[in-house]
């Protein structure tokens, strides 16, 4: 509601590919009447979004407000609306489900999200203006009333999310889609004992349902965690190599910072790992080809690097391709 015309600040460049945006407005929560000057970094759409606005705007001079207050369950009740009409059927628009929505829900749902992140705490405290990180801590990890219920909420959503891509793993295995990586022997044979009790003809109870499949999937979601570019099935942390690099066997979470998935024999790649791993690969490449000759051992780390990529690339390939050419045959 405080936003006002002339709200988006430029574009900043911060690397290749990399752009930030920002939208300046006011503090108000905590601060003397009128709030302070502040400025919030944002996702594209949003900004795109205000951009929008100002040129929607009847009277857009510099300072104008960019919404004003507004009741936003009228607004959401128009916009479904037009959404759900003829208007956006023509438009080709997903429609809005009928359910209640508010700023506040809004506002749990971001909290939530950014609680799921590393260094979760921080993020929210920066995002929401928080005064004190006290405020925050219930997002993460703090105990006592309504914090506790939040982080169970957040648990809970996470382990629903560890079972829904544990039970798409299972029914890629069914269809011949197989995971790369050090850890994708012990996956696939988890799968195999799972799909024999399903079609075992022999086995005392048949299990038919999607609920009893669920049931046996449910003990490795709980250890599974998940990397930037690969699924961590944290089974044994004896065997875990960040864990052996940090030189803390014994701890009860793995360590996504120091993490080398293309070694570690608990990592396994999937398909949808593979654009995160290209990219990776064409960057490096870049580099290689910038980097002076006289850099010898800068050209040796960039190369295996490199290397490693290509490695993982082509398991994740290789695993698409073998599965599909047996299943033809």
């Amino acid at each position: 509601m405080k936003l006002e015309v002339g709200c988006c600040r430029p574009p900043e460049n911060c690397g290749p590919d990399l752009v930030r945006y920002r939208l300046a407005s006011r503090v108000v929560k905590g601060q003397k009447l009128g709030g302070v000057p502040d400025e919030w970094v944002v996702i594209e759409p949003a900004y795109r979004a205000a951009q929008l606005l100002e040129r929607l705007h009847e009277d857009p001079e510099p300072g104008a407000p960019l919404l004003g207050r507004f009741a936003f369950d009228v607004r959401l009740t128009w916009l479904r609306n037009w959404v759900n009409g003829s208007a956006g059927q023509r438009l080709g628009l997903a429609p809005i489900p009928d359910s209640p929505v508010s700023l506040r829900a809004l506002r749990r749902t971001l909290a939530i999200e950014l609680a799921y992140r590393p260094g979760g705490m921080l993020a929210a405290k920066w995002h929401l203006k928080h005064i004190a990180v006290a405020t925050t801590e219930g997002y993460v990890s703090k105990p006592g009333g309504a914090q506790a219920e939040l982080l169970a909420e957040v648990n809970k959503h996470e382990a629903d999310r560890n079972v829904e891509l544990v039970w798409t793993e299972f029914r890629n295995y069914q269809q011949g889609i197989m995971p790369a990586g050090p850890g994708a022997r012990e996956l696939t044979e988890f799968f195999a004992h799972v799909d024999g009790q399903i079609t075992d003809p022999t086995a005392p109870k048949i299990q038919a349902s999607d609920r009893e499949i669920l049931n046996l999937l449910t003990k490795r979601a709980r250890i599974l965690h998940l990397g930037t570019a690969n699924y961590c099935w944290f089974s044994d942390p004896s065997r875990a190599l960040c864990l052996k690099l940090a030189g803390t066997p014994h701890a009860d979470r793995p360590l996504a910072g120091m993490c080398d998935s293309a070694r570690c024999p608990q990592a396994t790649h999937h398909q949808h790992h593979r654009p995160v791993w290209a990219e990776h690969a064409e960057q490096t490449k870049t580099f290689l080809g910038a980097i002076g000759t006289t850099r010898r051992t800068d050209r040796t780390r960039l190369q295996a690097d490199y290397d490693r990529a290509r490695r993982v690339i082509d398991a994740i390939d290789a695993a698409a391709i073998s599965d599909t050419t047996t299943d033809d045959a």
